[in-house]
């Protein structure tokens, strides 16, 4: 007989054990394909309510397909997350030891990763196993594990063969508190009050100065033009003229310039700083202007600052604004709000940054990822989202894919400054697994598809690998087909290649949906998968996103324990509309233990669902047993 009480506890770890011993969620081998990839939790800690939402909706999709007779095979797995997880682990050694990742070194470093990963995707596993994931759990990857790797390694070297990946020295978003390039995705920005400097900028002849406005007077060490709009009368005459950097020894001229200069604001024109700026970068190229990088990684101000070399952020802008104001050049000084763009990893504003990093061409591979959606080789529900993911790759901005970290995949490139091309063909004769070309700056690229390159690889030369790893979403774009043992042409390739359906969140569409398709269609020549559904995030009850420093945050273990999974699944899965965004209320509530845990009302009615269950069951099994319908065999409410 069933008890007269339902306990999820004890009803879910009977069900889980069963599950695993009777590996209930390996794929049958019968019926039409059916397959989905997990979005990789990060290992960077516990899950959230935005994963067991995730998670329940996918687990519907597959227990449903399940018992309509499919052969379904749900893959689970975790991302290294490269920024965040080594942010992580600097940040508690800093704490614990006092000491940096450069006082341990690089390898030990990775050490130290590496258990954090062990312990945290235990943990992770440990969660989907608990919210009822009925994932093939033989399968699981990590996008680190020796199976992804050697894809990343195939994908990098063909990209690279190609010529669809080259190392340039450009203008990217700089981190300098992890010290590392990131991209324009995983950026914020928030309105920060600051000022507007007017500043005379002194004619090289003497006879005169011209008025320019600043937010940064710290950049001005770094100018190499003043622009001005071709039809502003005030400046016309002084269009070709030179002017005197102050605090320098040098000259810049004077341009014309009708994209980035608005008459209308400000002063009417605009120190150009190519290094440190955008708009100024895409002016510096379109005028061919020097580049003069003023910084350290750090954020502080290097050699070509000149007497302020050493000084960094807030006290550089003193400095230099109190020179200005002693050699006479302040004009005025005026409040003034913009918008700053801040690290999404480290919460620090962000640097303009001139650095040699690794990119991939985007033009030709965006264009065939626009066309797999326009085309309706994938649908995107709801519908609306199919613009962000078309606005972004028609863009078609390349791709930084270099990260200066130590915690990820390390780019597969060794150079060579001093061997000639015949050393490279006889030191690589007959090897198709390895590729080279030319530096931009001299010397040689050197690729090689799987194994490691030697020190004295070519002979009587000096071969060193590039410190830098790959960008996280670099791996990720890789998932659904590495995971099945990709570049090896693998059972599961051929049987639930391309998969059925991706769920994931509006925030990666750019970051990770659409790299996927480019990579699938680039790897596999077809589409990773055939329908996506992006699904609402869940918002407290005053629509704020839930997060660690407001506290309105929601543990899916707390709910699961008091209430059960049952309930957090149904609420999980009730929440889903079409809206952008669901509220959840949320209050905080001590427990019997002395614990206080963040909970919502809600949670009751999933609750109350699922002892109406329990209880229709309890009134069914009689009556069934009455029928002869059982003949002697107890009920077994089989939810796999």
């Amino acid at each position: 007989m069933m008890e007269t009480r339902y306990n999820p506890q004890e009803v879910e770890a009977r069900w889980h054990s069963e599950w695993n011993k009777k590996k209930s969620f390996t794929p049958s081998g019968k019926g039409t394909p059916f397959s989905v990839v997990i979005p990789p939790p990060n290992v960077t800690g516990a899950l959230h309510l935005g994963h067991a939402l995730n998670n329940t909706i996918q687990d519907i999709l597959v227990r449903y397909r399940r018992k309509t007779g499919c052969d379904t095979l749900w893959i689970p797995g975790t991302d290294h997350a490269g920024i965040a997880t080594q942010a992580v682990v600097e940040k508690r050694l800093l704490q614990d030891e006092k000491k940096t990742r450069r006082d341990i070194g690089r390898e030990a470093l990775v050490e130290r990763i590496w258990k954090w990963k062990e312990e945290y995707e235990a943990r992770i596993t440990k969660q989907l196993k608990s919210l009822g994931s009925s994932c093939d759990w033989d399968r699981q990857r990590f996008t680190l594990d020796p199976i992804c790797a050697k894809a990343v390694r195939h994908a990098f070297f063909n990209l690279f063969q190609k010529g669809l990946i080259y190392r340039g020295k450009r203008l990217v978003n700089w981190d300098t508190h992890l010290q590392t390039a990131v991209a324009d995705d995983e950026i914020y920005y928030e309105t920060v009050k600051g000022f507007f400097w007017t500043f005379k900028y002194p004619l090289a002849d003497g006879s005169g100065f011209i008025p320019v406005s600043t937010t940064r007077p710290e950049t001005i060490l770094g100018d190499t033009a003043l622009a001005v709009h071709p039809d502003d009368e005030r400046y016309q005459k002084y269009i070709g003229k030179m002017l005197k950097v102050p605090f320098t020894d040098r000259e810049i001229p004077v341009i014309a310039d009708g994209l980035l200069v608005d008459p209308e604001f400000g002063t009417g024109s605009v120190k150009v700083t190519p290094a440190h700026d955008p708009n100024d970068y895409a002016t510096g190229l379109r005028h061919k202007l020097p580049m003069i990088n003023i910084m350290n990684d750090d954020g502080s101000l290097n050699e070509n600052a000149g007497v302020f070399c050493g000084l960094k952020g807030k006290k550089a802008r003193e400095a230099v604004v109190q020179a200005l104001e002693e050699q006479n050049l302040l004009i005025k000084v005026e409040d003034h709000e913009m918008q700053v763009g801040h690290s999404d990893r480290s919460k620090t504003a962000i640097e303009p940054y001139l650095s040699d990093q690794w990119f991939v061409k985007m033009d030709s591979l965006a264009e065939r990822a626009m066309s797999a959606v326009q085309n309706k080789e994938i649908e995107i529900l709801p519908e609306r989202y199919a613009k962000n993911y078309l606005d972004w790759l028609g863009e078609k901005r390349d791709w930084c894919i270099s990260r200066q970290l130590w915690w990820g995949h390390q780019i597969p490139i060794w150079y060579c400054a001093t061997a000639s091309e015949e050393d490279l063909k006889k030191a690589f004769a007959n090897r198709k697994d390895v590729f080279y070309s030319k530096k931009e700056q001299g010397g040689w690229l050197i690729c090689s598809q799987e194994s490691d390159l030697k020190e004295n690889e070519i002979e009587g030369h000096h071969v060193e690998r590039d410190p830098d790893v790959l960008d996280t979403w670099f791996s990720s774009a890789l998932w659904p087909h590495s995971t099945m043992g990709w570049p090896e042409s693998t059972p599961e390739l051929k049987t639930y290649y391309p998969t059925s359906v991706l769920v994931t969140s509006r925030d990666i569409i750019t970051l990770w949906v659409a790299r996927m398709v480019i990579f699938s269609q680039e790897n596999m020549g077809t589409i990773p998968f055939k329908k996506v559904y992006i699904h609402p995030k869940i918002m407290d009850g005053q629509g704020r996103t839930m997060s660690k420093s407001l506290g309105n945050g929601v543990d899916p273990l707390d709910i699961e324990e008091k209430y059960g999974t049952d309930a957090l699944r149904f609420v999980m899965a009730s929440l889903c509309t079409d809206n952008q965004d669901v509220r959840l209320p949320v209050k905080a509530e001590k427990q019997a233990d002395g614990r206080t845990i963040n909970t919502s009302e809600k949670f009751e009615i999933g609750r109350n669902f699922s002892n109406k269950i329990w209880n229709a069951c309890r009134f069914l099994y009689p009556h069934l047993e009455a029928a002869g319908a059982l003949k002697g065999t107890p009920l077994v409410i089989n939810s796999n």
